[in-house]
């Protein structure tokens, strides 16, 4: 039996070729987007694109699939790609260690993109980025300052309501006209503990939740294509 052997009982033969033959672009390797990589490796995503800029630090242990004791200050991309490639060898992982915003020219055509950013510029960047080239996709609102599971929801962006990076984010765009899309939120009013450098908590149980979602977002997706 090989490694796809039960996802292959489950979805059969012609999903599990779809998702090999798949380009997914993960904007962010982070909290979110650490746990949509590593299910997009595990169910067989052939072609695998991460754009993250940052390295790895102890503070990102608590919450980060690919920050471990012996990975602090390594870039993230490095390490989700050892870390797929342990999973299965034979993905194709390409790694792109730059801050996205308006500037970056990508000269790529996947076939779906997880936005898993923390900056709003690089999220709004994003979206114009796959609106322009017909790239389906899926966003990350605000993970932190959240501790209940039951309060992730997916809908529009115009339908979000109290998380604060929805709001902004309707906002902009609404003025850029930009068109609808889907993204994951929680409706739970975040927790008011802020640090005096504004750095908000997070727990694994949510953005580990967040990426998730989005992963079977995009599965699902590639699947019913």
């Amino acid at each position: 039996m090989d490694r796809l052997h039960r996802t292959r009982l489950l979805l059969g033969d012609n999903a599990i070729e779809k998702l090999r033959n798949s380009t997914v672009l993960v904007a962010g390797c982070g909290a979110v987007g650490s746990f949509a990589i590593e299910a997009l490796a595990r169910i067989g995503i052939g072609h695998l694109i991460l754009i993250d800029f940052d390295t790895i630090e102890e503070s990102n242990i608590n919450r980060q699939l690919f920050a471990l004791d012996s990975t602090v200050g390594m870039p993230k991309v490095d390490v989700a790609a050892t870390r797929i490639h342990d999973i299965n060898p034979d993905i194709h992982v390409d790694t792109l260690n730059l801050f996205f915003d308006e500037s970056t020219d990508l000269k790529i055509q996947p076939d779906f993109v997880i936005d898993a950013i923390d900056s709003v510029p690089s999220k709004i960047a994003l979206y114009l980025w796959c609106n322009e080239n017909n790239i389906p996709f899926i966003s990350s609102m605000g993970a932190a300052r959240k501790t209940q599971i039951s309060a992730i929801k997916i809908a529009p962006i115009s339908k979000t309501s109290v998380c604060p990076l929805a709001a902004k984010i309707r906002r902009i765009v609404r003025e850029k006209h930009i068109p609808e899309f889907d993204v994951v939120y929680s409706n739970e009013s975040p927790d008011k503990n802020v640090s005096p450098g504004r750095v908000f908590g997070s727990i694994i149980t949510i953005t580990g939740t967040f990426g998730l979602i989005m992963a079977d977002y995009c599965i699902k997706h590639i699947i019913k294509s």
